[in-house]
């Protein structure tokens, strides 16, 4: 952390938001508050353990180990 205000302190933070908002938030039309709850809190889950983390990974590309 640089200090107050720089961007590079919420780059991945910010890049998390955008995964949430087009990969769960925009593909679902909730009924309500308790709905949207659930569904954001599964996808937290899934992105937490289930989802591919690197691209290279999820491509089935292994990382070169020297």
């Amino acid at each position: 952390m640089d200090g107050k205000g720089r961007y590079l302190d919420n780059i991945f933070i910010e890049r998390q938001w955008r995964s949430l908002k087009y990969e769960c938030v925009y593909l679902y039309a909730w009924s309500g508050g308790s709905e949207a709850r659930e569904g954001v809190g599964n996808w937290i889950s899934f992105y937490n353990t289930e989802r591919p983390q690197s691209l290279p990974l999820s491509l089935g590309i292994k990382p070169i180990v020297v």
